[in-house]
């Protein structure tokens, strides 16, 4: 059953944070909500809507950034009061704007996720979560990644209301008093929890910051996955969540917003599985949503904010048009005296921009003239796609992007982002030089773009700094600088265990170095690495290499340090990176290997089907132009032989894969040659006068050609 929503305006605030807008209880059953939202200028505003008009409830004063919002009240009555956070104060509303709680946390860092249920609050800020009763101190807990959102549970099945904490690390942590109950592994990082029913009940989604979208079942000592859905169509990662009934069939549906703008309506079938029923994009990130009534009673609606502001409805009111006599369009007196409305706002707006644009060129030609940069603000987010072994970039501005400026050091492919409709154009580098680059492109933007996706491919081994220049439309021409590191193992990816049966190489250090010391050059080699030294005295990570399928794992302590890998080429980086790091500290590392022949020819296996695809991708796609010229030339391609034929019939595909995938072949090449260099670099042999014969074999491909010359060198 398909769903129609349309889509509705109401106001603009300043730039949003993740979940910092909800709707207040109806004061009917069939009455509008109340919208409250906060913004980054640490403004809280609450409005309602009549005939068509938002109008303000209250708004308070200018402060510092409010980054979550939640509801909450005394238990059993409606959740009608108002809580905020800023920096690490939580303050309470009532519904009309009256502040009754100002409650200093006295945290070191700002709180970036809270739930409100009664007297009890629980805040979250990066790895510290704390219990409050009546603002009295009651539980604890350290966790050991990062913590993006916390909600709640209670039912009749648990003893007490019990915390969920979505951490960083692909886990669900679910607490019992100041200690770990158990913990809940989940497919991608979660970045958003939600109850399933708000009054009770046991259910909790999920979303993750690569897309996907689950739902879980807490019980007292262990929890139940009851479905989950994957980010096939490789839309954004999920920033907020809720669940609502917009269809009217008693059960609650689920509304998703996602950093690229998708806003998604999950229904139920027959069969209890979610399936898609609408989706509309809006033109940057979703922080909150929301299902309610706000625009007019009876009409449900799914309510948006975005990181700009807007808070936009998807309602279910249908849209009035009228047509007259000979189909002319004729607008209705309310719409007319909407119209009028923005037009005087408008008029208005543009005499305030004219009479600032002369004060302003009156202060800059004065004797005492300081030069004003105007502050704008970013979103954005680097991180690993494991579908392709890719970086997406994702910057945000909350004005439209004039110009983007790429700048590495490092050698990595740009990608092509099919989203992305900006004009790029590379300059020449001369990596030879000092702090030479090895990337110098730009991106020129088209009118309106605020948000800009794109997409890097790095090299293992080959480690430093990629640096993103945003120069924003706006006056006088201003422009701020990111930096996103390209760690040695970049295309690593945290996981939750290793297969052990496969053939493992190990890398072993015992030196004079602190748990801190050996946490940071892993924290510098590897990504998704917590910054914070971990509380035990030692740790055990899993990673796998999205390009590869290869594993590793790391454990560590004070003084000792093991790594042992499937694939030799790590095991070569981290002793490179290890060593080069311990030497700047002037540390001493006693380095033992332990190598695994048996591992090159299981690497070489993995290489091998990406490798037979991509030679033969390229076969066809050199046989294109030819087939293409033959076909024009007799009039038709029926001659040829049903290969051919299809290579015609899926040339645009073909192309267009080929093109997104620049230097995939040479990156594998490279792939095999390190592999080669480094299996004989363990046994003290310098093989690289070999490495030509080495690309001989592999232009003639064939795996057991491959794994014989590995052999007989």
């Amino acid at each position: 059953m398909e769903i129609h929503l349309n889509r509705v305006d109401y106001v603009q605030v300043g730039v949003t944070s993740q979940k910092s807008m909800r709707l207040l209880p109806a004061l009917g059953k069939k009455a509008t909500q109340k919208v409250a939202i906060a913004d980054h200028d640490g403004i809280l505003t609450c409005f309602g809507m009549k005939k068509g008009e938002a109008v303000p409830v209250f708004k308070t004063l200018p402060g510092q950034k409010i980054s979550r919002m939640d509801l909450g009240g005394a238990l059993g009555t409606p959740r009608e009061k108002i809580f905020v956070c800023s920096g690490s104060q939580v303050r309470g509303f009532t519904k009309k704007g009256k502040q009754f709680l100002t409650f200093e946390a006295n945290l070191t860092e700002s709180i970036n996720a809270m739930y409100v249920s009664g007297a009890d609050l629980f805040v979250c800020a990066s790895y510290i979560y704390n219990h409050y009763c009546d603002c009295k101190d009651q539980d604890y807990f350290l966790s050991g990644d990062k913590i993006n959102d916390i909600t709640c549970v209670s039912s009749e099945k648990l003893p007490h209301l019990t915390p969920v904490l979505a951490c960083q690390d692909r886990v669900l942590r679910v607490l019992q008093g100041s200690t770990l109950a158990y913990d809940i592994e989940v497919p991608g990082p979660p970045s958003v929890l939600e109850l399933y029913n708000k009054d009770a009940g046991e259910e909790v989604l999920y979303g993750t910051t690569d897309g996907r979208l689950g739902l879980v079942q807490i019980g007292e000592h262990s929890a139940v996955a009851k479905w989950e859905i994957d980010n096939d169509n490789k839309k954004g990662g999920i920033l907020c969540a809720d669940a609502y009934d917009i269809v009217g069939d008693g059960v609650n549906d689920i509304l998703v917003g996602r950093d690229d703008g998708t806003v998604q309506l999950y229904g139920f079938d027959s069969s209890n599985e979610p399936t898609l029923r609408f989706e509309h994009v809006l033109s940057e990130s979703v922080t909150s949503i929301q299902g309610g009534c706000v625009g007019k009673e009876s009409y449900d609606e799914v309510v948006t904010a975005t990181y700009t502001g807007w808070v936009t409805g998807l309602t279910t009111e249908p849209q009035k048009t009228e047509a007259a006599a000979g189909d002319e369009f004729r607008m209705s007196k309310e719409t007319q005296s909407k119209v009028e409305a923005l037009r005087a706002e408008l008029e208005q707006l543009q005499g305030k921009v004219l009479q600032g644009r002369e004060q302003y060129q009156q202060t800059t030609q004065s004797s005492t003239a300081v030069s004003a940069v105007p502050v704008f603000s970013i979103n954005d987010k680097f991180t690993l796609c494991q579908d392709d072994a890719s970086y997406s970039l994702t910057l945000e501005v909350q004005t439209a992007i004039d110009n983007l400026l790429l700048q590495s050091d490092v050698p990595i492919d740009l990608l092509d982002v099919d989203k992305n409709s900006a004009v790029v154009s590379f300059s020449e580098c001369d990596p030879e030089q000092p702090n030479g680059n090895f990337l110098l492109a730009t991106y020129r933007c088209q009118a309106n773009t605020t948000r800009l996706e794109l997409k890097v491919r790095s090299i293992e081994g080959q480690y430093g700094t990629l640096q993103a220049y945003i120069t924003p439309r706006l006056q006088p021409k201003t422009c701020q600088v990111r930096q996103y590191q390209i760690k040695p193992l970049s295309l690593h990816q945290r996981t939750h265990s290793i297969d052990p049966a496969r053939p493992m190489n190990r890398l072993s250090l015992v030196g004079q170095f602190s748990f801190a010391e050996i946490h940071s050059w892993v924290v510098f080699c590897l990504p998704e690495v917590p910054e914070k030294t971990p509380a035990e005295d030692d740790i055990t990570f899993y990673f796998r290499n999205t390009f590869l399928g290869t594993q590793l794992e790391a454990t560590y302590c004070k003084g000792e340090g093991h790594f042992q890998s499937d694939n030799i080429s790590t095991i070569s980086i981290l002793s490179d990176v290890l060593s080069k790091e311990a030497t700047k500290k002037k540390i001493n590392l006693n380095i033992s290997y332990d190598i695994n022949d048996d591992s090159v020819s299981h690497t070489l296996r993995m290489i091998h089907p990406k490798l037979e695809y991509q030679l033969l991708l390229a076969k066809k796609v050199q046989l294109v132009d030819a087939l293409r010229e033959l076909q024009v030339h007799e009039g038709n391609a029926s001659f040829l032989i049903p290969e051919y034929r299809s290579i015609l019939d899926e040339s645009a595909s073909l192309l267009e894969e080929y093109k997104k995938q620049p230097a995939h072949l040479e990156r594998l090449y490279g792939m095999i040659t390190d592999l080669f260099i480094d299996k004989f670099k363990f046994k003290g042999q310098n093989v690289k006068t070999k490495v030509s014969s080495l690309l001989e074999i592999l232009d003639n491909y064939d795996l057991n050609s491959l794994l014989e010359f590995f052999n007989d060198v």
